[in-house]
């Protein structure tokens, strides 16, 4: 099956400029002022976080319509912005249950609680619904949608060129951490063309021709990873761990930092259901889950905590195919048709073992091992490291509960060498699920006929 990237990827919301990023920066404003209480608390949302008022403000707000959105950019901002309050309002407190005193009402058989208001659960599930996203905050929410660039004549993949349009924080460092992977989506975008082109050199058996697109493939994943790695230049592990890290956290596998059920979305009128949702996770880049699909790399970890040492019975889907659920509906089906297309892996299997087209492949797979591995040390810089760190601004209260205090507290009399036990923000065991997805990626390769 051949793709032609000028009849197909437009369907997909996929551009060969600009990959899985808009082709025109997003909205930094919703032109009504009917949308402007959103707007309002999201402008001063880091001072509404650090004065502990950002759940006053949210549940002072009107039930907006979504009818008075008008196009794709417009839903896209809301979303954005529902997103940022959801997870401010959520874990903005000390503590995730003590938001309102009425929801023990609605509680199970746990004296611990999470409410959102109909000021936002409304407008956010009808906005989700239309993005075909989950109402939480996504990377496509903290990312693809969350960025302004200072020079359009600059090249947007230069992170010093980009800033965010919200911040939880305010500082520095969350905007770095945030548009790192920004200026990573646009780089990344020069890589799909030499994919699609390299599928349909398969199909033609051109196997010079795909030798040269694996050997420039390469070369783009070791560039990537140089853009990666500028993450160490301007966003401090303290930082990140204490103050941003936190706020991104989803409400599935939550238990331990105070969200046992997950979060009760009320609609009103005594509707309303619970929800557990992931949190943002780089697991949610389309832009990656493109160089697995087309390298044949199959993902089978669900991530899922051991219990008293005893894996569970086998998920029927891993935690990346899951993560596709978290992607822009065009984008989860650009990657359900590259994996009914892609053909290199086959291809390069088919041939000896010493082969240039088996060496080139096999190049190409431990570049995006690398990869993996720059990501890996960077959680151990950012998480593990960061735990044993003071906050850098003011001391958490002993009643503050979240994901940053309870990380540290398990971390207590641990050394770096941690293997398992912590959670991610998208509710993985994390260190075991990072290393084990570095580990299948490396393992596609095949030196041996």
């Amino acid at each position: 099956m051949l793709i032609s990237p000028e009849v197909t990827l437009d369907q997909y919301a996929v551009s060969l400029r600009s990959g899985f990023l808009p082709t025109v920066p997003p909205l930094q404003l919703l032109d009504d002022p009917y949308y402007w209480p959103w707007e309002d608390i999201v402008l001063d949302l880091p001072n509404h976080i650090e004065s502990r008022t950002i759940r006053q403000a949210v549940d002072a707000l009107p039930v907006l319509s979504t009818s008075r959105l008008r196009d794709e950019p417009e839903w896209r901002r809301a979303y954005m912005l529902l997103a940022f309050l959801t997870h401010a309002y959520i874990w903005g407190g000390e503590r995730p249950e003590d938001v309102c005193p009425l929801i023990h009402l609605l509680a199970t058989s746990s004296n611990i609680f999470q409410i959102l208001p109909p000021a936002i659960s409304c407008p956010f599930l009808e906005v989700s619904n239309h993005l075909e996203l989950p109402p939480c905050a996504t990377y496509a929410a903290l990312n693809l949608w969350n960025f302004g660039i200072k020079d359009h004549a600059t090249d947007i993949t230069d992170p010093d060129n980009l800033y965010t349009t919200s911040s939880f924080t305010g500082t520095k460092d969350e905007e770095w951490f945030f548009m790192i992977s920004v200026a990573l989506e646009a780089k990344g975008a020069t890589l799909i063309p030499l994919i699609l082109e390299a599928i349909h050199a398969v199909s033609i058996d051109e196997s010079q021709r795909l030798c040269d697109l694996l050997d420039q493939f390469t070369k783009g994943l070791s560039e990537l990873r140089d853009l990666l790695e500028r993450m160490y230049e301007k966003c401090s592990p303290a930082v990140f761990f204490h103050q941003l890290r936190p706020l991104l956290a989803g409400s599935k596998n939550m238990a331990s930092a105070g969200l046992p059920n997950g979060v009760f979305y009320d609609e009103g009128n005594g509707q309303g259901e619970w929800h557990q949702y992931s949190g943002g996770s780089n697991a949610q880049s389309s832009l990656i889950q493109t160089f697995d699909i087309f390298l044949g790399v199959e993902h089978t970890a669900t991530g899922d905590m051991k219990s008293s040492g005893v894996t569970g019975p086998a998920a029927k889907t891993g935690f990346m195919q899951e993560m596709r659920n978290y992607m822009p509906g065009p984008h989860h089906r650009f990657l359900n048709l590259l994996s009914q297309i892609s053909n290199v892996r086959s291809y390069a299997m088919s041939h000896k073992a010493d082969s240039a087209v088996r060496d080139a492949y096999n190049t190409a797979v431990m570049s995006l091992g690398r990869f993996r591995d720059s990501h890996v040390q960077m959680v151990t810089r950012y998480i593990i490291l960061a735990a044993k760190t003071k906050h850098p601004n003011t001391k958490p209260t002993s009643a503050q509960v979240n994901l940053a205090t309870t990380t540290s507290t398990q971390m207590k009399d641990l050394n770096e060498k941690v293997t398992g036990g912590l959670h991610g923000t998208g509710g993985t065991d994390l260190i075991p699920f990072l290393k084990k997805t570095r580990d299948t990626t490396k393992a596609a390769a095949s030196y041996v006929d």
